[in-house]
């Protein structure tokens, strides 16, 4: 199985104080505003928010090893060519920005970014202020493609609790493990069925996907917004990417580092190579679980992610299982949220922990570690 990840991580000053500049940095990378660019072993592309950037290996690979070395020579650089002027930063969400402190991307593509202010206020955190890692997964035919989108479908409450990393909103803890998905999951509430409050329904075949997928087209054309009628503007945990031929799954916190991320790469797609999963399938105990998994990560499901974690184990690559050690931790001593929420509870001070988290990113090393 082929795999590609794309990876955003906030701008900051040497403080942490976010900065509007990606267009600024990737003109001075390649001498215009371009959107995407490549950066040697990576490309640095714009995302909606000008204080984040995005990362993606140049290659998609069948080995995450490759995919790591890629990005980490990415960040590398980055980090040569700008010094210590940006700190690039992961997490799900900059823990201090209000929305009104960044600026949308204004060099091109505006007339999307206009028809979704128009339908749906993009000034707020979840257009704003969010940070994912996505991760891409090929499929061979729509028999596979059926199959690997309903085993996802049923494993992002599991995955949103490893992953979650967005514990402190304006600099406040909420007591919520994942308030990215909190804020992304009303981002488009005038239309529920974009992102159906992120679990999708489970489909039979492709015919059943592009069915669900006109419906929102069909909304969007009701309120002038047809320019919005692509396959992307499909917002749930996972979607189908017919012009990539992969599955996309969006519901994923950006982590701490590289080998953090494809730590969670790898447990995905050996979690994907299990015969048979004790997962639920109903939509509504589905909801209920992604409801905790955003309230509480990992806390909430600590039996049932061993579980799935020794099962993952059983059917895992030699390369799979350089990383999925990482995945235990994440399950023993509870995922990157909670990690944060507890340190900046006792200390009541978040610089010094994103100073950590940048040196964590730096390093490829991931955040606690030795």
């Amino acid at each position: 199985m082929t795999i590609g990840t794309e990876h955003e991580f906030s701008i900051n000053d040497p403080q942490f104080n976010p900065l509007s500049v990606s267009d600024t940095i990737l003109k001075t990378i390649c001498g215009s505003f371009k959107s995407e660019i490549l950066f040697g072993d990576v490309k640095l592309g714009k995302e909606l928010q000008k204080n984040v950037i995005e990362m993606v290996p140049r290659n998609y690979s069948d080995s995450i090893a490759v995919l790591e070395e890629q990005l980490v020579k990415g960040i590398r650089k980055f980090s040569h060519v700008f010094r210590d002027r940006y700190q690039l930063l992961g997490l799900g969400m900059h823990p201090t920005l209000k929305p009104e402190e960044t600026a949308v991307w204004d060099h091109d593509e505006g007339e999307y970014y206009e028809a979704y202010d128009r339908l749906f206020d993009i000034r707020q955190h979840g257009w704003l202020n969010i940070q994912a890692l996505q991760v891409n997964l090929s499929y061979t035919g729509e028999k596979d493609l059926v199959a690997q989108y309903n085993r996802l479908r049923c494993l992002l409450p599991y995955l949103i609790a490893v992953t979650a990393a967005s514990p402190v909103v304006e600099g406040r803890s909420t007591g919520t493990a994942d308030n990215r998905l909190l804020y992304y999951r009303e981002n488009q509430k005038e239309i529920p069925l974009i992102c159906n409050r992120i679990i999708p329904e489970k489909v039979e075949s492709v015919h059943d996907y592009r069915r669900q997928q006109e419906e929102i087209f069909a909304e969007l054309r009701k309120r002038d917004a047809e320019i919005l009628c692509e396959e992307w503007v499909n917002s749930g945990g996972v979607i189908i990417r017919f012009s990539r031929k992969c599955l996309e799954i969006k519901a994923l916190d950006e982590q701490d580092c590289i080998r953090s991320d494809m730590a969670v790469c790898a447990f995905i797609r050996t979690l994907l190579r299990c015969p048979s999963l004790p997962v639920e399938t109903e939509q509504d105990a589905l909801l209920a679980l992604t409801e905790e998994a955003i309230r509480e990560g990992t806390a909430a499901f600590r039996p049932e992610l061993e579980g799935l974690y020794t099962r993952a184990w059983g059917h895992a690559t030699a390369e799979e299982r350089l990383y999925l050690p990482f995945i235990r931790e994440r399950i023993e001593h509870g995922s990157l949220a909670e990690i944060v929420r507890d340190r900046f509870e006792r200390e009541q001070e978040i610089g010094p922990i994103l100073s950590d988290l940048a040196m964590a990113l730096r390093m490829n090393r991931p955040y606690g570690t030795g």
